[in-house]
């Protein structure tokens, strides 16, 4: 059964009014417009208290970001500084334990290469081996003519190479100072 046919068979019943009575609305004439209430001092001042505060932050973290960028700068130059002292000790080092140094330490102090090794059995107290001690000179001249130059131990390399770095930092300039003045004062090249 469809919707029209179920509407039709059932019996009408009566809709209760819940139209509201009409009212007559009168019109009357307006003699001054109503007053304009002012604005409220409180609510400007904080808003104008909000923006300042809100100002005032990005400036300390605007600061607060340079003096971070100031300190990381400051880091840096030292931690290049220590780098180069770092590799500066680490010359010296490779220099002081390199062969040709202590070769020529051990002869200073008369030592001479030994024969073959002897060896000290514990359990009957044997020696096993040369027993005797090496009397002879040393055949390893480490300052003669079959030496190998070491550059870090040469002092005259040392020295070229501290009068070259003196050389470079003189060259530099400082970019704090002004510019130098050969030919006058500095005017600017027009075409």
């Amino acid at each position: 059964m469809s919707r029209a046919t179920a509407a039709a068979l059932l019996p009408e019943t009566p809709r209760p009014n819940t139209a509201a009575p009409r009212t007559e609305r009168r019109l009357t004439s307006v003699t001054a417009p109503a007053p304009r209430r002012r604005p409220k001092l409180a609510y400007a001042l904080v808003a104008v208290a909000g923006a300042a505060a809100i100002a005032a932050a990005q400036i300390g973290l605007s600061l607060a970001i340079t003096n971070d960028s100031f300190v990381l700068a400051d880091l840096t130059s030292q931690q290049r500084e220590l780098d180069l002292q770092t590799s500066a000790l680490q010359d010296d080092l490779a220099g002081i334990s390199s062969p040709q140094l202590l070769a020529t330490k051990a002869s200073q102090l008369g030592l001479v290469v030994a024969g073959p090794a002897s060896y000290l059995r514990l359990s009957d107290s044997a020696v096993l081996g040369s027993d005797e001690g090496a009397s002879w000179g040393s055949t390893v001249n480490p300052e003669g003519a079959g030496a190998v130059n070491n550059a870090l131990l040469d002092e005259d390399a040392q020295e070229a190479v501290a009068a070259e770095e003196n050389a470079e930092t003189s060259t530099t300039k400082d970019p704090d100072l002004p510019p130098a003045i050969t030919d006058g004062l500095p005017s600017p090249t027009t075409r």
